[in-house]
């Protein structure tokens, strides 16, 4: 993949651009083995899962710098050291990504419209820079409102917007500029207005506040017949990579149905993806994620689903370690399904899982260090199959998915 701003040192997020694709698939699964092969030694290797190079990130996570008139949508940059000393500022700016290879072109489009939108609103860009000096947190709270821009696209093209503000003071106008906004993106499903007061380096805030009817952006995948459509609020997860988490999804059923367990859990369960894929007639499925929001979207799916499959299906919200702790051992599940984020299931639930009765785990990491570390606190379940999914191209990063059997 070529991109002209990582060639003009603008942007170097994807560390492996120069690498070619096949090259990289090859290295992600080479170290993956490394770390996986001493606790899995019997296990199938199935070949790797790969999507297209460029344009396969379904969501943009952007800062907003420059002015109202002039807006830059993108990442935050430095200033060389000349250019410092010309303009006597602190060496940062903000670089318009707008552009940028991986997303795909209905994604890119959407940018135009939305960095009108700032102008017309009147969203003063947050501005943690002031002319000279040290920056404080009570210079940068006088200093504007729009922090970042965060959009997701679904395979049909739907477009769900999130505005991160400083406070509440924009809404008014942003709810008198919707229908020019709705006019000039038809294809916007959601926006909404996500509030994070804090002077400090987080992505969101916890209250959302939605300005659309629609509540929220369908994202229909080709997983079981006649397609899967989870319903995403602006607050849930969904992997970045919609092709190959439609993929992730398809394998896991495969090995969760050639086992056929009666009962299962997914913890972690985000918007219920696995859960819902997973779902059969007869089997009891219980989804268990922290998020609300992410339980309240999976609810909405399981509700426009054939009942006779979802019967038996039910989510909470709930963090995972506790719920399973608190679990009478008696009710222990045929199956455990757990996708963790990057830090792993972690030494409480792994020993919880080695301790119980479950005859299957199916475990989807993102980070195979951590993955191998809670594998080796689970001696007697061992690894039947494995499968890299290249999530991340151009990164180091990748998802793996491996099916556990006990004895």
């Amino acid at each position: 993949m070529q991109c002209h701003h990582y060639d003009a040192g603008r942007c170097r997020s994807c560390t492996l651009i120069e690498v070619a694709y096949p090259t990289q698939v090859a290295d992600k699964e080479r170290h993956v083995r490394e770390l996986l092969d001493p606790l899995t030694p019997h296990a199938e290797w199935l070949p790797p899962v790969t999507g297209p190079e460029g344009g396969f990130r379904n969501k943009a996570k952007m800062v907003v710098t420059g002015t109202v008139d002039a807006p830059v949508i993108g990442i935050v940059g430095r200033l060389g050291l000349d250019e410092l000393d010309r303009r006597g500022e602190l060496g940062v700016h903000g670089v318009d990504l707008t552009d940028c290879p991986l997303y795909p072109a209905a994604l890119q489009q959407a940018f135009g419209p939305l960095r009108e939108l700032v102008t017309r609103a009147r969203l003063q860009p947050y501005d943690l820079t002031p002319s000279r000096g040290r920056v404080t947190p009570r210079d940068a709270a006088t200093r504007g409102e729009l922090k970042h821009l965060l959009v997701t696209i679904s395979p049909a093209g739907e477009l769900l917007v999130r505005l991160v503000l400083r406070s509440q003071e924009p809404v008014a106008r942003l709810r008198k500029h919707l229908p020019w906004l709705q006019e000039a993106l038809p294809n916007l499903a959601v926006l909404s207005v996500n509030l994070q007061p804090e002077h400090k380096a987080v992505l969101e805030g916890e209250h959302e506040i939605v300005l659309t009817d629609r509540q929220t952006l369908p994202m229909t995948l080709d997983v079981v017949p006649g397609g899967l459509t989870l319903h995403l609020r602006p607050q849930s997860f969904f992997q970045t990579n919609t092709q190959v988490a439609a993929a992730l999804y398809r394998q896991a059923k495969e090995w969760v149905d050639d086992v056929a367990p009666a009962s299962l859990w997914d913890l972690y369960c985000g918007v219920g993806g696995f859960a819902l894929t997973c779902a059969a007639p007869g089997r009891a499925v219980t989804g268990i994620e922290i998020s609300a929001e992410a339980v309240a979207s999976a609810e909405t799916t399981r509700g426009e689903l054939a009942p006779d499959a979802m019967a038996g299906v039910r989510f909470a919200a709930d963090d995972a370690t506790a719920f399973a702790l608190a679990a009478d051992p008696a009710d222990d599940p045929e199956l455990v399904i757990v996708n963790p984020p990057r830090r792993g299931i972690g030494p409480a639930l792994a020993d919880r899982l080695e301790a119980s009765s479950a005859r299957w785990v199916l475990y989807s990491s993102c980070n195979a260090v951590t993955l191998a570390k809670d594998l080796a606190r689970m001696p007697s379940l061992r690894a039947q199959r494995v499968r890299l999914l290249d999530m991340f191209p151009q990164t180091s990063h990748y998802e793996v998915l491996t099916l556990l059997a006990r004895g």
